[in-house]
Parts: C-alpha cells; sequence; structure tokens
C-alpha cells in the first residue's frame, strides 16, 4: 500500500515542474519579439542599404562625416568630403544612413 501512495504524485511532481518552467518560457517569447526581431529588421534593411549604395550617393558614416561616394570597394568606399573636397576611404561598415538631398 506504501508503494502505491508514493507512486501516486509521481505525475503530479512532473507537471508542477513543467508550470515552473513555463514563465522562463514566456520571458524568453518576450524576449524574442521585443528585443530580437526588430535587431534582425534593422540589420537586414542596414544590409540592403549598403547593397544598394552607388556613386554619388551623399552618406553620413558613424563618425559623424558627411560626404558623396567616389568610389566603391569591396570592403571600403571612398568619399569626397566639403568644403575641402578631401578624399578619404572608409568602411562599409561605418556607414550609418544614406543622406537624402533637400535639392532635389
Amino acid at each position: 500500500m506504501t508503494f502505491f501512495a508514493l507512486a501516486l504524485p509521481a505525475p503530479f511532481a512532473l507537471s508542477s515542474g513543467f508550470g515552473s518552467f513555463l514563465p522562463f518560457l514566456l520571458i524568453i517569447v518576450v524576449f524574442y519579439f521585443l528585443l530580437i526581431r526588430p535587431q534582425q529588421s534593422r540589420q537586414k534593411k542596414w544590409q540592403h542599404m549598403l547593397g544598394s549604395l552607388k556613386t554619388g550617393d551623399r552618406i553620413t558614416t558613424s563618425g559623424g562625416i558627411r560626404g558623396t561616394i567616389l568610389a566603391i570597394k569591396d570592403d571600403s568606399i571612398q568619399l569626397r568630403v566639403p568644403p575641402d573636397n578631401l578624399r578619404i576611404e572608409v568602411v562599409k561598415s561605418a556607414i550609418a544612413s544614406v543622406t537624402q538631398d533637400e535639392n532635389k
């Protein structure tokens, strides 16, 4: 009789273990939709922006340098920076955004 009394609560112990795991699972799902998924979306947009760069585009780097693209290489670009028309070379990963011209 004692054997059956000890064996009976075992299934209930498994369900309470899953019940205590459920909040952690819920937290992981919330983090995915609030943090991971939006970051992946921003990364895809940034990769698309880098892939669509062309000569003549005006860009802003993450360091705040604004210039016009003169040449595009595999991992870097050459910029013309006003007012002295300096030519500098920066890596593509430093590009923060493509600046829209107000005159056009």
